[in-house]
């Protein structure tokens, strides 16, 4: 079995198209995969997506709006997958294409138009939206990616079973979705030829590809 752990910005584009891949990869892999996308917040990601956009880190007023706003669409992910982690894939692949791609601005109108488009009982949802349980679960999520040392979005955590290693392969950036499918191979062909190298790394923190770290 493979673990995959992909934390995002969900409101982001290249989120959106690391998703995609890795949605089409368990399709075409017979391999067991469980699948787990996060949402990410922090300081740095914030600062690094004003970067992106070429809007100046003093820009406080900014810096807050997008802060909200994906805080807002994070907790939105969160309720939706209450009713169905699909519909909560779901849900978030159609936030981030309108937003990203028809350039619609979010907000708590838009979230509930997709909603009710993919079959969200919406009464449900905005009860669950303003519980307690919701706010924990996005922190949760928060700790989780501390203590994987999560700098940045996208970023993937790949636990694959099927070898005798006791680490996750990090990724940082995903760009390449071959370097991703090597990782979930169960073949023994595989295991001996791609994952060989970090079995004999000592488990060093940074290997020799620059974006690609081990989790003990």
């Amino acid at each position: 079995m493979v673990e995959i752990y992909l934390f995002v910005n969900p409101l982001g584009d290249i989120c959106l198209d690391v998703e995609k891949n890795i949605l089409c990869l368990m399709e075409e892999n017979n391999t067991k995969i469980q699948f787990r996308i996060i949402p990410l917040l922090n300081l740095k990601t914030i600062n690094d997506l004003m970067k992106r956009l070429k809007i100046p880190l003093n820009d406080i007023d900014k810096h807050n709006k997008l802060s909200e706003d994906i805080y807002s669409a994070s907790l939105d992910y969160k309720a939706a997958q209450l009713q169905g982690k699909k519909k909560g894939c779901y849900f978030l692949l159609h936030l981030q294409e309108m937003v990203t791609q028809k350039h619609i601005p979010y907000s708590t109108k838009l979230s509930e138009q997709l909603l009710t488009e993919i079959g969200i009982d919406l009464d449900m949802y905005k009860a669950d939206r303003q519980s307690e349980f919701v706010k924990e679960s996005f922190q949760a999520d928060q700790k989780i990616a501390q203590e994987m040392k999560i700098a940045k979005h996208p970023t993937i955590v790949i636990y694959n079973y099927a070898c005798e290693r006791d680490f996750g392969v990090l990724l940082e950036d995903c760009s390449s979705i071959e370097e991703i499918n090597r990782l979930c191979e169960i073949k023994d062909s595989s295991l001996s030829s791609f994952h060989y190298p970090f079995l004999h790394s000592q488990k060093k923190k940074i290997c020799a590809t620059r974006h690609l770290h081990l989790i003990n």
